[in-house]
């Protein structure tokens, strides 16, 4: 195995380039400066990675233009041809895996042992999607009695893809490999936090053979880049992962040139553990769920909900293996939960440990961080908490666990609906019936039983309530990116109306 020192220096090298010339825009092909840009800081030692352009309502401008120029030529050129591409995106994405995941695990803190797969997922969904492309515009045909009716989908037109900093390369494939097989051309603005990745997907692209102006990337803070993009009139929809408060923010301001939206937003997702549960399996995928990613991820199981007749017994393992979870640097193939993404979110996720005590739970676990240096957390366990607390209710998105005790199925199942997300649920129980009626009952999305999240292509994702609208995944995903015409054909001379005749 690939040690430290080895990915140090290795990595040392892949970021020469960035630390010689920044992190530029790339619109209609070509690298584009701004007048004013930021730093990126790793949250590992706090060190500087380099500088990127800040994004200006004149650069968004620029890149929508550009997308909306390349448009045409996109969507009408022949589907083999664009399936050509998008797999030999696939290709350099996998040639280069490593630098990926090193860039990824420097900029956002992540382990390597979670990243270096995630470069290669991200291949997966461009060829998946490109596999889809013959297809992507099939319609139906719906007859009736006097017509033949049929059905059509079209790409939308240029559209928006703003995505977060966890796990950012593979979430930007997600949305960006479905936009270009219907035939979208995209403005990308990646998450401030982290830029790496984004930029050398972009690349990957054009060197690819993607047509200028039909991907643009797009640096920059919400605030600016970000409401520049939501608010242009050529842009025709935006997907968003990231915050339900950002959600509702972004959908106000593209209100007014009524676009398209697809939110993957926020999560407070329960895994609940019934007396009847193989506990070893339910104890591994509980623990899986909310530390792993340093529990910077939408589907976390942040809430456990334990039947009081194993609690105790629960508790005290899951406690044991809390404690024992391997924090530190990210690019150790030996590390499971490294830093932070940035200081911001660290002190966010750190007030949670004071919330905690004063509103009388345990900190049974963790509660703290570790060094003096870089955003590390010690992975935290919270007992004694009840449902109306806030570390039961607020999305923390850090590798803390709230555990909950219920006593029968109607407390778990109310416990479970009772906070404004919806996005997963994890049951564990081998009664089917249970699981059934439970699964059904259940406010969320998606919902896995006796299993942790196992991502299928082909499934749909996506939340309700608060946690978000729409669906990723495999045709779901061209429904968002893609309007559906109707023709009617008339079969013969059936009869009008004939108004006014004499």
């Amino acid at each position: 195995m690939t040690d430290l020192k080895t990915h140090i220096t290795k990595l040392d090298g892949y970021l020469a380039r960035f630390r010689d010339a920044g992190i530029l825009h790339l619109i209609d092909g070509q690298d584009v400066a701004s007048d004013a840009s930021f730093d990126t800081h790793s949250p590992t030692d706090d060190s500087l990675i380099c500088t990127v352009a800040k994004g200006t309502r004149q650069d968004i401008d620029h890149a929508a233009r550009a997308a909306k120029a390349a448009f045409p030529a996109w969507r009408d050129m022949p589907a083999a041809k664009r399936k050509k591409i998008l797999i030999r995106i696939a290709e350099l994405i996998e040639s280069r895996s490593e630098e990926i995941a090193l860039c990824e695990c420097w900029d956002t803190g992540q382990a390597y042992r979670f990243m270096a797969k995630a470069a290669l997922r991200g291949a997966a969904n461009f060829r998946f999607f490109a596999d889809r492309i013959a297809s992507a515009r099939d319609g139906q045909n719906l007859p009736s009695p006097t017509l033949m009716n049929v059905t059509t989908r079209k790409p939308i037109g240029p559209v928006g893809i703003i995505t977060p900093w966890n796990t950012p390369f593979m979430l930007s494939t997600w949305k960006i490999a479905p936009a270009l097989a219907a035939g979208c051309t995209i403005v990308h603005k990646p998450a401030e936090f982290s830029p790496l990745t984004a930029r050398i997907l972009a690349e990957i692209a054009h060197e690819a053979g993607l047509p200028p102006g039909v991907w643009n990337l797009v640096n920059g803070m919400g605030e600016d880049a970000g409401a520049a993009l939501t608010e242009h009139p050529d842009i025709k929809a935006i997907a968003f992962v990231g915050e339900s408060k950002t959600g509702s923010m972004i959908m106000k301001q593209g209100a007014d040139t009524l676009k398209r939206f697809h939110f993957e937003l926020g999560g407070k997702n329960p895994v609940i553990v019934f007396e009847d549960a193989d506990i070893e399996r339910a104890l591994d995928a509980a623990i899986f769920m909310i530390y792993s990613l340093n529990g910077e991820r939408c589907t976390s199981s942040s809430r456990l909900l334990i039947q009081d007749s194993v609690a105790d017994e629960f508790i005290e393992k899951l406690t044991k293996r809390v404690n024992n979870i391997r924090v530190g640097n990210p690019l150790d193939p030996q590390t499971e939960v490294g830093p932070l993404i940035h200081k911001v979110h660290f002190d966010k996720v750190c007030s949670y440990f004071d919330i905690a005590r004063q509103d009388g739970a345990t900190i049974k676990a963790g509660g703290k961080r570790i060094g003096a240096q870089g955003c590390f957390v010690a992975p935290t366990l919270f007992t004694d908490a009840t449902p109306d607390m806030r570390i039961a209710q607020e999305e923390i998105f850090g590798p803390v666990l709230t555990a909950i005790r219920f006593k029968d199925e109607a407390e778990a199942l109310e416990i479970a609906n009772g906070t404004q997300y919806g996005l997963t649920g994890y049951i564990w129980t081998n009664d089917l019936t249970r699981a059934l009626r439970f699964s059904d009952q259940l406010e969320a999305g998606m919902i896995w039983v006796n299993s942790e999240n196992v991502r299928h292509l082909p499934t749909p994702f996506g939340g309700v309530k608060a946690s978000g609208i729409g669906r990723d995944g495999g045709d779901w995903s061209f429904d968002f990116y893609m309007e559906t015409k109707h023709i009617g054909f008339a079969l013969g001379d059936h009869k009008i109306p004939r108004l006014g005749a004499e």
